[in-house]
């Protein structure tokens, strides 16, 4: 793997780990899952497939922001009726 990617790789993890801070099934419960699904993918070596996944990984980074809106947007909706 190329030094940028494994930059990016890095970067992406640590995005997604800061976003994990507020899961709301807890800090734990997000940070073992990502390691899990990190790990699987790590005997990955085709720049190519690399890639896919980063682009998966930025799918979910997207995901997990629009969970934190939805519930941030329900608890406005519930204070101010």
């Amino acid at each position: 793997m190329s030094g940028k990617l494994r930059h990016q790789v890095i970067a992406t993890y640590k995005e997604l780990l800061e976003m994990g801070r507020h899961y709301p099934l807890g800090y734990t419960y997000f940070r073992d899952r990502l390691h899990k699904a990190f790990a699987s993918q790590a005997h990955l070596t085709d720049e190519v497939k690399i890639q896919e996944a980063i682009k998966r990984a930025d799918y979910v980074k997207k995901e997990i922001g629009a969970l934190y809106y939805i519930k941030r947007y329900r608890s406005l909706r519930q204070r101010y009726p």
